[in-house]
């Protein structure tokens, strides 16, 4: 057996698989909003989408249990672009290869898509089948939640009916997600202006990059001491540039604002005389690098090579500046949660560095379950970017959802997991930002919970499934629903 869909249950597998046929990168929304709707239509399951671009799916309840509380079943339809630094994959024209490694789906040198896309596997394997018993059900299936949560964001608050909210994106079967971080973009620019970098023959140029680290979500993996490729390679540069008369042409590091950045490449200019030097510096930076995240980063490359002597540089002010800035940024955890010190409370990604042609963006993604230190991570960066001389603005904020100790449905869900699997599931708050937090803003009455079968490295081309987890996971869904508390 090699084919995904063939797996069990097969109820969930089959429809994963039809997903990894459709592009669905955040932002490019459209092949799978049609396939979506179209799937509905080819099964008879009533659905429409919302002026945010949401797919709402509906089912009436099982003959008898028509005085249940509604439960909406929720995930997201993007996926987080990443794939391997020689991977060719076009994620918005290409399907998703997978294989069975052992106990484990993974995706050909990308990510999987199982975040968010077993949720939606689920919501459709639910849909369609007419044995199952439940209440009233309706599911919503969200837009651009891994960018800018802007599907939630953007919904209006008569969208949903739902009492009971299952949020379906979690990444640790046998876990459940009452609480989870809030969060916000910040992103400072600067536009410069060129400088040629004149006819002197005794220049030349190189090509410093990072590859190969192993990136990973920015709230659930923030806390592994990854390395980040920018902050990496900001050491470096501040190196060259004080050492070696280097001048910075261009930067390039990440592409997610929610990913840890794997990847960076800078192009310097340098007297020809000091490139001996430098490439002795880049190996003594290797050895550093190594060092540091030895048990960490065991695959990551950093290579220097000639390339053509650049024709434009940042001027001197700027480019100072510009690396001091990336130096001085804080990057990774800020604190942990002082009543559970286990837990990341507020952290900061230096996910995407784009430097080049007179244009400079930094965007980072702020994350904290406490609104103030949020502010106060936020305004530390603004203060470093800002003594470089860049705009800083904020947007896409969303709050943190805060636990509800008195939840009936976590109550219900403790006793029927115990039932099913004689051992208990762990109720805790994760530091990644769920739509929970936007939905109960808009729906305060709603009682929540979120979980989901086990993923290892999202965000990251090493993003897996484990197939044991994604049953036991859709038969605690499915007696979940069967046991809905009935309207009050």
């Amino acid at each position: 057996m090699n084919e995904i869909k063939d797996l069990q249950p097969q109820a969930i597998w089959k429809n994963f698989y039809l997903l990894t046929q459709v592009p669905r990168p955040s932002g490019h929304l459209e092949k799978i909003q049609k396939f979506l709707l179209d799937w509905a239509a080819g099964k008879g399951v009533e659905a429409r989408m919302d002026e945010a671009g949401n797919i709402l799916m509906y089912k009436a309840a099982t003959p008898g249990m028509e005085d249940c509380k509604v439960v909406t079943l929720q995930g997201h339809m993007d996926m987080v672009p990443q794939k391997a630094s020689d991977s060719t994959h076009d994620f918005e024209n290409d399907p998703i290869r997978t294989y069975i490694d052992g106990e484990w789906v993974k995706a050909k040198g990308t990510t999987l898509g199982a975040d968010d896309g077993m949720a939606v596997a689920t919501i459709m394997a639910i849909m369609e089948d007419n044995s199952l018993k439940h209440g009233p059900l309706e599911g919503f299936i969200t837009a651009d939640e891994e960018t800018t949560m802007y599907g939630v964001n953007h919904m209006k608050t008569d969208t949903l009916k739902g009492e009971i909210l299952l949020n379906l994106d979690n990444e640790t079967e046998g876990e459940m997600m009452i609480g989870s971080a809030g969060g916000v973009n910040l992103t400072a620019t600067l536009e410069y202006q060129e400088e040629e970098n004149g006819a002197d023959s005794g220049e030349t140029g190189v090509r410093i990059e990072i590859h190969g680290l192993r990136g990973g979500h920015s709230g659930l993996e923030i806390n592994e001491g990854r390395g980040n490729a920018n902050k990496m390679m900001a050491r470096l540069v501040q190196d060259a540039v004080a050492n070696f008369e280097a001048c910075l042409s261009s930067w390039q590091g990440g592409n997610m604002r929610n990913a840890i950045p794997r990847d960076c490449e800078v192009v310097l200019s340098l007297p020809e005389e000091n490139l001996q030097a430098l490439t002795e510096c880049v190996d003594e930076w290797r050895e550093t690098f190594t060092g540091e995240f030895a048990t960490i980063e065991p695959d990551f490359t950093l290579t220097c090579t000639r390339t053509e002597r650049p024709a434009r540089i940042v001027p001197a002010e700027i480019q100072d500046n510009l690396v001091n800035s990336l130096c001085a940024c804080h990057n990774g955890v800020m604190r942990f949660i002082p009543e559970i010190p286990h837990i990341v409370e507020t952290s900061s990604n230096l996910a995407i560095v784009e430097i080049g042609g007179g244009n400079v963006m930094f965007k980072v993604l702020v994350r904290s379950s406490r609104d103030s230190m949020r502010e106060c991570c936020a305004e530390t960066l603004e203060s470093a970017f800002s003594m470089a001389g860049m705009k800083v603005e904020l947007d896409g904020d969303y709050p943190a959802w805060q636990p509800n100790p008195q939840s009936e449905i976590v109550s219900l869900m403790k006793d029927v997991y115990r039932e099913l699997y004689n051992t208990e599931n762990k109720v805790q708050v994760v530091h990644a930002g769920l739509e929970c937090g936007v939905i109960g803003a808009k729906y305060p009455n709603m009682d929540m919970v979120s979980f989901g079968p086990t993923l290892r490295s999202p965000h990251t081309p090493d993003e897996r499934c484990h197939i044991p987890s994604v049953e036991k996971y859709y038969r605690f869904v499915l007696a979940t629903l069967e046991r809905t508390p009935k309207k009050k």
